[in-house]
């Protein structure tokens, strides 16, 4: 379940940046040994695991594109080179490309169904061959599943998918006492979700929630932090972190 020194080990897909960097700050706070996942950012997952370092952690930066599954054999090999095995999975890398349904090129639509689809299934795929007994994968969706916003069609399809991907995954995996679970962020203050929004709707969004502000990256690595760890009886379950929003 651990390494010999007895600590977690997590990779964190999209670990270099937004949710996936709290994420990482988190559970190497919770003194998880991390693989940092990056795609294309190596100086910032290369300067968030100097930073760990500084506070007396473990981690390492790994590249790969998420969506080949050779790539993603030999992240899964290196993590568990450099810290010996692999007990949890946070898939947070993803894409948002918005626009009406109508208008939207099918070209733009490949790529978010390569990297939020198809790259949430080859990780998970991994996962589940490799994590180990008492382990974690953890997913990631949109409450946009609920509220159903008109521009967000292609980028919900994706997320949609992998909720369903998430519940069959959590029964196949009966036996081996590894939870798969998704959560499912309402708006959160990450580059992703700002790029492209004025600050009417970015302050709009803010108040849609009864808590009447936009999460924080930080807020959505507590429920990180709770799945990979203490939540042993949540399975197979998406988790809205949204502060109330329908």
């Amino acid at each position: 379940m651990t390494t010999q020194n007895n600590t977690r080990v997590a990779l964190v897909t999209g670990g270099s940046g937004g949710i996936g960097k709290a994420a990482v700050r988190r559970l190497a706070a919770d003194g998880y040994a991390v693989a940092v996942h990056y795609s294309g950012n190596k100086a910032a997952a290369d300067a968030l695991v100097a930073e760990i370092a500084e506070r007396g952690g473990r981690a390492i930066a790994v590249g790969a594109d998420v969506a080949d599954e050779t790539a993603v054999e030999a992240l899964f090999d290196e993590t568990e080179r450099a810290f010996g095995g692999l007990d949890v999975v946070v898939n947070t890398a993803g894409i948002m490309a918005l626009g009406p349904i109508a208008e939207y090129g099918l070209d733009q639509f490949d790529r978010i169904v390569r990297t939020n689809l198809r790259g949430t299934f080859v990780v998970s795929r991994a996962a589940a061959r490799r994590v180990r007994e008492g382990g974690a994968v953890i997913n990631f969706s949109t409450s946009v599943t609920r509220t159903q916003l008109p521009g967000y069609g292609p980028y919900v399809a994706t997320k949609a998918a992998v909720e369903a991907l998430t519940l069959v995954l959590a029964r196949e995996l009966r036996g081996r006492d590894i939870t798969v679970n998704t959560v499912a962020p309402g708006p959160t203050a990450t580059p992703l979700f700002l790029d492209g929004k004025d600050e009417r709707t970015v302050e709009t969004l803010a108040k849609a929630a009864p808590l009447e502000r936009l999460g924080r990256p930080e807020d959505i690595a507590e429920t990180v932090a709770f799945l990979a760890g203490p939540a042993r009886w949540v399975n197979g379950q998406t988790l809205f972190t949204n502060g109330g929003l329908a």
